[in-house]
């Protein structure tokens, strides 16, 4: 029995060039909010997910299960999702963007609307986690969400098999986690927010038959664990939010801006990860 789940985020999806495109009335950024562009590209969002469902069963999967990543964790519309889903949705889930993975069977991981790492030229919305985080990095290596959630997962044992965004997204989990990642890039960036897109459908049929090849090859992927011990170094945009984090015993100042920690396996990569940004997400202005 194959089980799969899908972490679905929302900047990677088809058509998202712009922070108006993903951010939700109540989860806005400033002045920036419309709220007929994020119902629009949830939809696209959610459409996306059907056709990585469909590709996953087509391809031997027993259950899929998606864990709604993006923002407050809420945006796949439930009555658009495939009827052979279940769906994950709330913000605060203990383990994050890959809720879900520790179900008793769980065999595969899959990416959908994923973005490029924080600092990446030419790549719509890149971040990681936040706009307040400059950099993650594992042993000097630089990270991003994909590469936190491929360390979780791997705890469980469960492979990353197949991610759909734009194409430095694509090319950076492959170049982490391996080939064994299937990727399917359904734009390509030409700044920070502008990007050439594929058509819908076609991304969208793409995103199935990667996501079907995935899961038949699933027999040669391999989970991606870091080792005992692991340095972990976060640069924060700001020196107060670094100034918070040292509250924590195990953290120590690397930089002005910039804190550090070790840990010993995914999950507690997790916790302390989660625990940081939680303190790091102070508010500058009183």
């Amino acid at each position: 029995m194959t089980k799969v789940l899908i972490s679905a985020d929302m900047e990677g999806t088809c058509g998202v060039s712009s922070w108006i495109h993903v951010n939700a009335p109540e989860q806005s950024i400033g002045s920036i909010t419309n709220q007929s562009e994020y119902e629009r590209f949830r939809r696209h969002m959610t459409f996306e997910v059907n056709a990585a469902i469909e590709g996953a069963l087509a391809g031997g999967a027993d259950e899929v299960i998606v864990n709604d990543s993006h923002d407050g964790q809420r945006n796949i519309l439930i009555e658009e999702l495939h009827p052979d889903a279940r769906y994950i949705s709330g913000n605060d889930k203990p383990l994050g963007m890959v809720q879900g993975v520790d179900r008793e069977g769980m065999g595969a991981l899959m990416y959908t609307g994923y973005h490029a790492r924080a600092g990446t030229p030419q790549a719509p919305l890149a971040h990681t986690w936040t706009t307040f985080l400059n950099d993650l990095r594992f042993d000097g290596e630089s990270t991003g969400e994909f590469g936190l959630n491929a360390a979780i997962a791997g705890d469980f044992g469960v492979p990353v098999v197949f991610i759909s965004g734009d194409e430095k997204a694509v090319a950076q989990t492959q170049a982490q986690l391996g080939k064994q990642v299937v990727g399917v890039a359904v734009k390509e960036g030409l700044a920070s927010t502008t990007a050439l897109h594929l058509s819908p459908s076609r991304a969208r049929a793409l995103i199935r038959d990667g996501a079907e090849a995935a899961i038949r090859n699933l027999s040669a992927a391999t989970p991606y664990r870091i080792t005992d011990p692991t340095r972990i170094e976060l640069d924060f945009e700001h020196q107060s939010r670094a100034d918070q984090c040292v509250l924590f015993t195990a953290v120590d100042r690397v930089g002005p801006r910039t804190i550090g920690f070790t840990v010993s396996s995914g999950l507690e990569l997790c916790r302390m990860f989660r625990g940081v940004m939680k303190l790091a997400a102070i508010r500058l202005n009183p």
